[in-house]
Parts: C-alpha cells; sequence; structure tokens
C-alpha cells in the first residue's frame, strides 16, 4: 500500500471518527434533515474503514509472526512461516479491497438507460452501421437478461437506421454503458462497392441515465406538445389519427418526437421519457463542466465531439481510441461479446478514479 494511499486512509478515518461524534450529539439527532446526512455519510465510509482496520489488525499480526519465525523453536517456526504466508494474502486481498472501496461510486450507476444511436457521414453505409450499433448493443442486453424497449426508430430502405432511440432496463445498466457515448467510425467495404474499395462511415451514440419524476422538475408551462399524422417510409401514412407527438421545451429547446405507437398516450409518455433523461444528464453536464473545468478531455466525461473507437472488417479490429486498446474480434463484439472492450474502458477509468482518490481529502458533509 502506497504512502498516498494511507495518508487517504487516514483522511477518511478522520472524517469518520468526527461523523461518528456528530451522530451522537443530541443536538444533531434533534435535527433530523442533518442527522440523516451525517448518518447517510457515516454508513457510505463504514466499509472502507472497517476494511482499513482490519489491515492494520494483519499488519501486527504479520509482523508478531515474523519475530515467533525468527525464533529457535522450530516447530513454532513452521507454524508462524504458515501463519505470514496466510497474512501476506490476505493482505494483498484488503489492499486490493480498499482501493476500490476508495473510488467514489457513481450514483447513476443502477440506473436504466436511454439509448441513442444516429448514422453519421456516410449516407446509407453510416445508417447500415448505426443499425450494427443497435444490434451489437441490444445482443449485450440479453446477454445481461436486461430488457430492451425501442422507443422510436427512423429506418431507411436498405435496412438501416437514421436514429433509434431505446430504453434498456436492469441491474447495473448505466454502470456497464456509460461509457459508450461517442462518435464510432467503420471501415470497410460497403456491400453496394464493387471495386472493393474500403469507405469510412460514422454513427453517434448517446448513453443517458434513465431519470425519474424526482430529478428533474418539468412544468408543464414549459411545454409545447404538438400533435400529428404518423407517417413511415417514403411519407406512407400509418394511420390517420393524430397520434404523433412532438413535445418542446421551451427554457432549452430540446425537441422531442414518437410516433411509433399508435395511442397517443404511449406516445407522449415514451417522449416524455426522453426528454426527462436529456434534461437530466444535460444538468449533470453543467455539475461536472462546474466541478472539473480542466478536465474537458478526460476519459468518462461523455464528451462525443470526438471519436472513441474504430471497427475495421478488413483487419477484424477494434480499436479504443481513448485507452489506445486493440482486439480481433471484431465479429465477436459485434454480436454483443463486449465484456473485453468494456472491462478494459472500465479498469482504466477505475484507475483514474483511484488516482484522483487518492489525491483529494474526502468531502465534508
Amino acid at each position: 500500500m502506497t504512502a498516498q494511499v494511507i495518508e487517504k486512509l487516514k483522511s477518511v478515518e478522520a472524517r469518520y471518527d468526527e461523523l461518528t461524534r456528530l451522530v451522537s450529539d443530541p443536538s444533531v439527532q434533534a435535527d433530523p434533515p442533518t442527522y440523516r446526512t451525517h448518518a447517510k455519510a457515516l454508513a457510505e465510509l463504514q466499509p472502507l474503514v472497517d476494511r482499513y482496520h482490519e489491515y492494520g489488525r494483519a499488519q501486527q499480526q504479520l509482523l508478531e509472526a515474523r519475530e515467533v519465525a525468527e525464533g529457535s523453536d522450530l516447530e513454532l517456526r513452521a507454524l508462524a512461516e504458515e501463519e505470514i504466508a496466510g497474512l501476506e494474502r490476505r493482505l494483498e486481498a484488503l489492499d486490493d479491497e480498499i482501493r476500490v472501496l476508495l473510488i467514489p461510486r457513481d450514483p447513476n450507476d443502477d440506473r436504466n438507460v436511454v439509448l441513442e444511436i444516429r448514422g453519421g457521414t456516410g449516407g446509407d453505409e453510416a445508417a447500415l452501421f448505426a443499425s450494427d450499433l443497435f444490434r451489437m448493443y441490444s445482443r449485450f442486453a440479453e446477454r445481461h437478461g436486461w430488457k430492451v424497449d425501442v422507443l422510436s426508430s427512423n429506418e431507411t430502405g436498405v435496412g438501416g437506421l437514421k436514429e433509434v432511440i431505446a430504453s434498456i432496463e436492469g441491474k447495473g445498466v448505466y454502470g456497464l454503458f456509460k461509457h459508450e457515448s461517442g462518435v464510432h467510425r467503420v471501415q470497410r467495404v460497403p456491400a453496394t462497392e464493387a471495386s472493393g474499395r474500403i469507405h469510412t462511415s460514422t454513427a453517434t451514440v448517446a448513453v443517458l441515465p434513465e431519470a425519474e419524476d424526482v430529478d428533474v422538475h418539468i412544468d408543464p408551462k414549459d411545454l409545447r406538445v404538438d400533435t400529428f399524422c404518423s407517417s413511415g417510409p417514403g411519407g406512407q401514412s400509418v394511420n390517420t389519427t393524430y397520434s404523433a407527438v412532438r413535445i418542446t421545451h421551451l427554457p432549452t429547446g430540446v425537441v422531442v418526437s414518437q410516433q411509433d405507437e399508435k395511442s397517443q398516450i404511449k406516445n407522449r409518455q415514451k417522449a416524455m421519457k426522453v426528454l426527462r433523461s436529456r434534461l437530466y444528464e444535460m444538468e449533470m453536464r453543467k455539475q461536472q463542466e462546474a466541478i472539473a473545468k480542466e478536465r474537458r478531455g478526460q476519459v468518462g466525461t461523455g464528451e462525443r465531439s470526438e471519436k472513441i473507437r474504430t471497427y475495421n472488417f478488413k483487419e477484424n479490429r477494434i480499436t479504443d481510441h481513448r485507452i489506445n486498446f486493440t482486439m480481433h474480434q471484431l465479429e465477436n463484439a459485434l454480436d454483443g461479446d463486449l465484456e473485453g472492450l468494456i472491462g478494459q474502458m472500465n479498469a482504466h477509468v477505475q484507475a483514474e478514479k483511484l488516482k484522483q482518490a487518492t489525491e483529494t481529502d474526502p468531502p465534508v458533509q
């Protein structure tokens, strides 16, 4: 364990002791909101402090066992050496647990997500790639037993997707999906390319944590709701009732349209789900920018201005440009086997967060 981590743990322990004193203070107990705030902060620090104390006890036991191992009693020395091996393994495991606990947890990790994929540069080929990405994420969701519900889609005549918006529900969805936001680039020979020339196309992916009613207050007076007849590809009428819904959030200018359902009520419910998630993400971005102006390019901030990944079919290669990681299992990945890619990305982000966590003091509640 590094000196930096030990200093951080001492700081956490001091904060824990202070919170313990506060929740025992009669004046704090007489103020329920303040008491709940301190009690919650105390509960969040408890596992880390427990592991730190256990680490200290194991260290002391290791010192005592080493002293016995240096003695003249051969039987005791053998027992001590066996105990030393066990204590060293335990200390190593505790060190790993402590490092994980030091990383600030993203409160959104357990949320469902709203996934938005749009074809970028490349015309029909970009739309086909967007369709490939949606299939990839849908297969990944299936592997985890998550539910995928298409909220809206705009298909092309060649089987591609100009845009698709879907909700994905399940345990820990946002925690695994959140670093997929960005520009994805594909390099391959289109089926319509007679000369065999490789084309480069792009699609954009946005992963929004699904917001609850309590997360975002939307004043009905701030909404303009328009209804119109749904239409299919090429202007073909889907139905003749005004079931399609377009909601405009006037303060921000965010517009959401839904027409997949025949019921206007269902389309409005879906549109509000997407609107709420977009507004929630906008608020998250404001907070991130206020807290970390100097870390615009940091991995995990959700910036979408640069390409994050390239899918090269000729080389059977996927490269994540944010962490310089390459794997040659393109077909498996597109079939939903994303554990390798996402695992590498999350490991990188965790390391960065641990570095930041050991350089700053715990927040004062």
